[in-house]
């Protein structure tokens, strides 16, 4: 392990992950990347910041909704387990010198880095509607290391497919400390397993598809989404057996339901003895246990207006007292301090 430079904690022991303002959140963040949040905080330091940012990189160019984004994320990650009393939890914006070290970091990455990402690629084919010919889109791995790199944390929790882009910022970080010391950590991944949450009609989930299952939703909003859901195309009829390995439904009774549950489920669904119909009754019950206290604590956190601000508040000051640190380090390091 390196020995960083007038490092100000152990970076062997913090965390740190964001993560975009798009709205309120659906179930597929939870079970991909809050519930892990929420148990990482009790074992590590941990920084989670909202990546306002990030969001520009995409949509730029309407910024009207950020505001309300950002609260109603922030509220589904505390009602959703994220203590402001153990996680430090930020405004990316707020970050004034998020943009020196990113502008710093801009310097040495090659282009040629930025241009082989797998996510740069496939989104400019994926995209449409938008024009993604700018900086800010093709350097989103820069300001990645940076969001990562600044807190001087040492793990990153992803699932197995972003541990190629996290790459990326470990490259970044040793580049930069070939030129100037070791002044910033490498960042590890913390793999965390991933929950499969399909959507509704068996695509993605997502917002803008109009499949998700929300944390803010009511049982009488979900039921009629859960009974059109798609399951075993293959079986027509209740007296045709199905197969759960395919069925759209089938990922969810792994994450509501316990496991003996599951094998009553895989049973009758295989004979052709429980029908989708009775399946999603049994999906439904397990989703209304999961959702009641993520709900009771959303709509306590809904009646303190003014809540939010004051923990993202908090969050960001605590936040920029370590950011500060990691800064005057690197200026120190690269020469850039000589008015100090």
């Amino acid at each position: 392990m390196m020995k960083l430079i007038d490092c100000p904690h152990d970076p062997s022991k913090r965390v740190v992950s964001g993560m975009r303002p798009t709205g309120p959140l659906h179930i597929g963040h939870y079970f991909g990347a809050i519930k892990n949040w929420a148990e990482l905080q009790y074992k590590m330091e941990s920084y989670f910041f909202v990546a306002d940012w990030h969001a520009l990189t995409t949509d730029y160019a309407d910024t009207s909704r950020l505001a309300e984004y950002t609260e109603e994320m922030v509220t589904d990650w505390i009602a959703a387990g994220l203590d402001p009393e153990k996680a430090t939890i930020y405004l990316q914006s707020h970050m004034k010198e998020l943009a020196d070290l990113h502008l710093l970091l801009s310097m040495i990455t090659p282009l040629g880095w930025l241009e082989r990402c797998p996510t740069y690629k496939e989104q400019l084919q994926n995209i449409t509607g938008k024009d993604l010919t700018n900086y800010g889109f093709l350097g989103y791995p820069v300001l990645m290391t940076t969001d990562i790199v600044i807190t001087r944390a040492r793990w990153v929790p992803v699932g197995q497919d972003q541990v190629p882009h996290l790459e990326m910022s470990r490259e970044i970080a040793r580049r930069f400390n070939s030129f100037y010391g070791d002044v910033l950590p490498e960042p590890e991944a913390l793999l965390t397993p991933m929950a499969k949450c399909p959507g509704l009609d068996g695509r993605k989930m997502s917002k803008s598809y109009g499949n998700g299952i929300f944390l803010k939703d009511s049982m009488e909003e979900l039921t009629p989404k859960v009974r059109s859901m798609l399951t075993d195309k293959a079986r027509l009829r209740k007296t045709d057996p199905g197969n759960p390995d395919v069925c759209n439904l089938y990922p969810y009774h792994e994450i509501l339901t316990d496991e003996a549950t599951q094998a009553e489920i895989r049973s009758g669904c295989l004979s052709a003895s429980l029908g989708c119909v009775e399946c999603k009754q049994i999906m439904l019950k397990g989703l209304a246990a999961f959702l009641a206290p993520i709900q009771e604590r959303r709509a306590a956190i809904v009646a303190k207006p003014g809540y939010v601000r004051e923990v993202l508040t908090a969050g960001s000051a605590k936040a920029a007292v370590e950011i500060h640190k990691t800064m005057d380090v690197v200026r120190q390091q690269m020469h850039l301090d000589y008015l100090k």
